[in-house]
């Protein structure tokens, strides 16, 4: 698809907030919509993929706690954990009430991952990994401009 061409100097007017937040709601929008398909939020993916990188470590507290700064939605942890638990994809060690992915629930993320690597790839169309890396810095700068996290999870 072809994108609008406009001047520098009208471009240099426009509204960062404006248009973070509509790259926010398209980005997660489409991830979300790939992650739909699976039956998933993003909350079960967070949860899968941090449980899947260190099985045996997380607890529901430790990792509810981490995965607080991702919500927008305000969501139900402890739901998400029941769910995904129930469906058979995780299972809680009952002594050490650590959460580890079962072989279902490791096939499960590796189907959306393949589908959220597409959008990925969509996304950067176009754009020069230099171009990206730009952008996520003068993003980063705003955030630490504002006292914000500029951190990367």
């Amino acid at each position: 698809m072809a994108m609008k061409q406009y001047a520098h100097d009208e471009l240099a007017t426009q509204p960062i907030g404006y248009w973070s937040g509509e790259t926010y709601r398209t980005v997660v929008g489409r991830i979300r919509t790939e992650l739909a398909v699976e039956d998933l939020t993003q909350p079960h993916w967070w949860t899968l993929n941090h449980v899947a990188g260190s099985p045996g470590t997380w607890t529901r507290a430790s990792l509810a706690e981490k995965l607080a700064r991702f919500d927008d939605l305000s969501i139900d942890f402890a739901g998400v954990f029941d769910d995904l638990t129930a469906r058979g994809w995780m299972t809680e060690d009952p002594s050490a009430l650590t959460l580890a992915l079962t072989d279902s629930g490791e096939a499960g993320r590796l189907r959306a991952r393949s589908r959220n690597a597409r959008a990925h790839e969509q996304m950067h169309r176009g754009i020069e990994p230099t171009e990206y890396v730009a952008a996520l810095d003068v993003l980063r700068r705003i955030i630490t401009n504002l006292d914000g996290n500029s951190d990367l999870p």
